[in-house]
């Protein structure tokens, strides 16, 4: 019987040239939208430093373009300051307990510009690295988070490998071999969310799917039950031990995409923030509420949620993106969660520090059958100092999420927020809105990189 590393393999091989039509707006969103947050990132402290670092190391190779600028590199290396810079601003899109395309457009796209895939072939593939992952993920009853593992970081490495070698278009054999290569690739800790190594496992995992195809593809081998083994990836990682090995293996069945989509971010900041912000600014709007009306905040939100949002005093401005305290204060203070507040110098506003410790975070133990690491519902509680007490009423789906989707012009706004002084950022949405033939990218990218 044909185990579940080989099933991935060979539905990877098996792959259409197109994804079906009425899926291309959902596709076209995910790539539009993890450009405009790399080039948003581009300029990040840690995208600066691993770029000097891959400089020292020094490569010939000019694969794939870098930040949509005139530098090129190995598409691996491409892969990893693309895939890093698109997650250091925390901007990207969530699904399946992480952030897909971060992993998955990154790595395609260096692997397209290569071979000079087109678009339609490199939408098929993100659609074969997004089944793969949520067939995995599927398979896991337990919070990864709470084991310390960054679903990203390890399911995405799996499903950009099996989404490059569809893209390459190799045989069921050598797929079966990139995507058992990838599961010893893949790795990344909770730990260190709130710091500069948290984009990189984005990064490091599209790199290392890019490393671990054409690796197969020149013979390199691996074990074709690495996923299933006992001590195997799937194992390896579950954090109970409960994980499904032994279950049918529903791949190319239905598409899951259909049912979980993609949550496109509206704040630029840990996914877990956003119902609680989206909770704060409708009261501060109903009831024209300002700093000083407020004696205190009640959140209501998930286990997980509560784990990954461990910064209750940040400093910076990378430290708020993991602090729910800053998400109220933000939304408070100057009425908004942008990138113009997740900075250092607003963070240290001693208006916005005055309310950290005004906020009581109580968590619920109930599982959003979506997204996993999430609360059903979050909550949200404002005591006045009037007395008053106002309630947001459970909130299931925040602004954005795939059941609660922004506005085309609202995407649009966004991916213009995200390239504001970067000059090649109209040409490159028209070019996407359509997505025609991918090497042409290169030649778009007029913004300094």
């Amino acid at each position: 019987m044909t185990g579940l590393t080989q099933a991935i393999g060979a539905y990877a091989a098996s792959a259409p040239q197109a994804p079906p039509a009425d899926l291309l707006p959902l596709l076209r969103a995910a790539f539009i939208d993890t450009l405009g947050t790399m080039v948003a990132g581009r300029e990040e402290p840690a995208v600066a430093l691993l770029r000097a670092h891959l400089a020292e190391r020094g490569s010939t190779a000019a694969e794939a373009s870098v930040l949509l600028g005139a530098e090129r590199a190995h598409a691996a290396d491409a892969a990893l300051v693309n895939g890093t810079a698109a997650h250091a601003l925390d901007y990207d899109d969530v699904a399946l307990g992480g952030h897909p395309s971060t992993v998955l457009v990154p790595a395609i796209l260096a692997e397209a510009e290569r071979i000079s895939a087109s678009g339609a072939r490199a939408m098929a593939a993100y659609l074969v690295g997004y089944e793969v992952w949520a067939e995995l993920i599927a398979r896991e009853p337990d919070r990864l988070h709470e084991k310390g593992w960054h679903p990203t970081a390890v399911f995405g490495t799996v499903g950009a490998a099996a989404a490059l070698a569809a893209l390459h278009g190799l045989d069921a054999a050598r797929a079966t071999q990139a995507v058992a290569l990838a599961g010893s690739l893949a790795g990344g800790l909770v730990a260190n969310f709130g710091s500069m190594t948290k984009p990189l496992h984005a990064g490091r995992a599209a790199a290392s799917a890019v490393e671990a195809v054409r690796l197969a593809a020149r013979g390199f081998t691996a074990s074709s039950d690495a996923m299933e083994h006992h001590a195997g990836f799937l194992a390896a990682l579950s954090p109970k031990g409960r994980a499904d090995r032994d279950a049918p293996v529903k791949l190319g069945e239905t598409l899951r995409i259909r049912e979980t989509g993609l949550n496109v971010k509206r704040y630029p900041m840990c996914y877990a923030t956003h119902r609680t912000i989206d909770g704060v600014l409708e009261l501060v709007a109903r009831h024209d509420l300002r700093a000083a009306d407020v004696a205190a905040v009640e959140a209501h939100i998930g286990v997980t949620q509560a784990s990954m949002l461990r910064n209750h005093a940040p400093r910076t401005g990378l430290e708020a993106k993991f602090s729910l305290e800053f998400a109220v204060a933000s939304a408070v203070v100057a009425r908004r969660v942008g990138l113009a507040e997740l900075t250092d110098g607003f963070v240290a506003r001693p208006e916005v520090r005055a309310l950290f410790p005004k906020l009581r975070i109580t968590t619920r133990d109930t599982r959003c059958p979506l997204e996993p690491a999430f609360a059903e519902t979050d909550r949200v509680v404002v005591h006045t100092t009037r007395g008053d007490v106002l309630d947001s009423g459970e909130i299931r789906f925040p602004r954005g999420a795939a059941q609660n989707p922004m506005e085309e012009a609202e995407l649009h706004a966004k991916f213009a927020d995200c390239t504001r002084g970067w000059n090649g950022g109209g040409a490159l949405l028209d070019q996407l809105s359509r997505l025609e033939t991918l090497p042409a990218l290169a030649a778009l990218g007029g913004g300094r990189a």
